[in-house]
């Protein structure tokens, strides 16, 4: 296949931004249905109802949407939707409508699976860690980014190989097969700087080894806080989902980067939002309510 030139990029019909010299694109990583009360934590229902549309059986779509990073140097995946592993079951406890399609995207894309170069995984559930293998011809799960590196915070790591009671429900082994068979593993602890536009850091709160990824170019910038941030209706410090195992880390956290963030009228990325990829944050007068200038809607 034929890779489309940069300016061909767009007529895609993939939702984009650009970053000075850093493109960005969306991927469909699977859309789910999850109970709204987890998503919202100690939020009554009677707020976060007013926010997103709730079914009888208390349920609320949910995006999974995968992002490529194509820099000057690099080709980046973060995150990686639901796979294509779920078993019958799974799909039907996770209420999936639509399936896994971020290897179609990439071809649209002009994008092998063995030309990304990175991926990050904000942290190992299933729903950010499923594409990270995929089936092969015969059925075994195998990396699906063939000569990529994934790199995980090293206390994330020993939490996927030696999962306590919680993880094991969300940290399923077929995720990550073959990574470290294969040299594909790239353990970090705290801050990387992967490449001149595009800085790794440790963020805990979600999960202990939550990371979250910045990007700087031409001085245009945006962040992604993965589950930290998981949709628009979370910007609030406070509003955290019952899934953290960390919580008050997490509100130290976005009260601690999300006024600077701000400021700088970054762009705030998002992975789980319905509705949007992106907000350009602003600052209000308090100097510490973030709101979004412009978004970034969802194709």
């Amino acid at each position: 296949m034929n890779k489309p030139d940069k300016s061909d990029y767009l007529s895609t019909g993939l939702p984009s931004l650009k970053i000075g010299e850093v493109e960005i694109f969306w991927l469909n990583g699977g859309k789910i249905r999850l109970d709204g009360g987890p998503m919202f934590g100690p939020v009554p229902k009677v707020l976060w109802s007013k926010k997103v549309a709730v079914g009888e059986d208390n349920c609320i779509a949910i995006d999974n949407s995968a992002m490529l990073l194509l820099t000057p140097t690099a080709k980046i995946i973060i995150d990686s939707g639901i796979g294509n592993k779920m078993t019958a079951i799974q799909q039907e406890h996770f209420h999936v409508q639509e399936p896994w399609r971020l290897l179609e995207d990439l071809e649209r894309l002009g994008i092998t699976t063995d030309a990304i170069d990175f991926v990050i995984p904000t942290h190992a559930d299933f729903d950010h860690a499923g594409g990270l293998t995929r089936h092969d011809n015969n059925g075994t799960p195998a990396p699906t980014f063939t000569r990529a590196q994934y790199i995980f915070q090293e206390k994330e790591w020993q939490v996927v190989k030696n999962p306590d009671r919680r993880s094991a429900t969300s940290y399923w082994p077929e995720n990550f097969s073959g990574l470290e068979e294969g040299g594909n593993l790239k353990i970090i602890n705290g801050d990387l700087q992967l490449t001149p536009e595009v800085k790794i850091f440790l963020t805990g709160g979600h999960t202990i080894g939550h990371q979250g990824i910045e990007i700087n170019s031409q001085g245009a910038s945006a962040v992604h806080l993965g589950d930290l941030l998981p949709s628009q209706n979370h910007l609030h410090p406070l509003w955290v989902i019952a899934y953290d195992d960390y919580p008050m880390e997490v509100i130290a956290v976005k009260e601690r980067l999300l006024p600077d963030y701000a400021r700088r009228q970054s762009w705030i990325l998002f992975y789980h939002d319905t509705e949007i990829c992106a907000g350009r944050a602003q600052i209000g007068t308090d100097e510490q309510t973030v709101t979004f200038s412009t978004t970034i809607d969802k194709a």
